[in-house]
């Protein structure tokens, strides 16, 4: 029997694994599907206070996760197939193994949706990014691709505009799912180009590990072109990892995870943190602001009772 599991070993959940630790709650951290969450798989976070010169996500990652382990955080690899939130203790299955726990901080981030190209995979962080408020100030007076066609594709456009000498919006088609202000404001924005009906084949040079162009293809004629660029910023959503909870827990239609008070769910003993929760700020700092409150919570919600 756990006093406290936490899914997910991002900012989230490590910085939740430290005040709970801290708190002599002993936690258990299941690492989840990707360990170290979205900062994993980028390089260097200048937002980040305390480091003014920057600081590489994954030696970030590295850091927090060594002073989890320093107050006595349990780890265990894997991710979390099954869960029975109806009673406590709560019971969760990670592979082969069963756990009860008394109260579970959810923390188990939201996976950015990719393109499904090799050459995007290998050069991720490289020049291609899932986060324009990240990665904007490294590609000042550059070409930028942004690709995508939301919400969330203009707003990172015209965000990285302030950066950036152009930025080419490329969407698969010529309608756009972006909302009338949204997309009018881009429209506006002397910095931004539209280009449609394009899709990328191929980001290039994988060899030279950065980003020069892209290679791309019209949906109509199937015509191939080469667009010279510094960055590419995919931006076609995210997808909450949050599916097994479906069912046992109050969730948006895309799954995020409905929270109130704080990090409180609809179950009590449950919280949530990190981007499983977010789909606004979805930033290291607030995802480790909100794993504290979750911590917090847990540790009040047991004092309690």
């Amino acid at each position: 029997m756990h006093k406290v599991i936490i899914i997910g070993s991002g900012c989230a959940g490590l910085t939740a694994a430290i005040y709970t630790a801290r708190a002599d709650m002993h936690p258990l951290v299941l690492d989840g599907y990707e360990p170290g969450g979205q900062l994993g798989l980028t390089t260097l976070v200048e937002n980040f206070p305390g480091f003014p010169d920057g600081v590489n996500g994954p030696e970030l990652i590295e850091n927090t996760r060594k002073q989890a382990q320093r107050f006595g955080t349990e780890f265990r690899s894997g991710a979390v197939t099954a869960v029975d939130l109806s009673r406590r203790p709560f019971r969760l299955t990670a592979g082969k193994e069963t756990y009860e726990t008394e109260t579970l901080i959810i923390a188990a981030g939201a996976s950015a949706r990719m393109l499904g190209l090799e050459s995007e995979r290998q050069l991720l962080g490289h020049g291609v990014s899932t986060c324009a408020t990240c990665d904007g100030a490294f590609f000042r007076n550059r070409e930028i691709v942004v690709v995508g066609g939301g919400d969330t594709a203009m707003e990172d456009a015209t965000f990285l505009t302030k950066f950036a000498k152009r930025v080419t919006l490329l969407h698969r088609r010529n309608e756009f799912r972006a909302s009338k202000i949204m997309l009018e404001r881009a429209r506006a924005n002397e910095k931004i180009v539209f280009m449609t009906p394009y899709v990328i084949e191929e980001v290039q040079s994988v060899e030279k590990k950065s980003v020069e162009s892209v290679r791309v293809r019209h949906m109509g004629t199937n015509a191939i072109s080469t667009l010279p660029t510094d960055g590419v910023f995919v931006a076609i959503g995210h997808d909450p990892n949050s599916k097994v909870f479906r069912g046992q827990i109050d969730m948006d239609e895309n799954g995020y995870i409905h929270t109130h008070d704080g990090p409180k769910t609809n179950v009590p003993g449950v919280f949530a943190a990190g981007d499983v929760q977010d789909h606004h700020y979805r930033q290291a700092i607030t995802a480790a602001g909100s794993g504290c409150m979750a911590a917090i919570e847990a540790e009040r919600f047991l004092s309690a009772r």
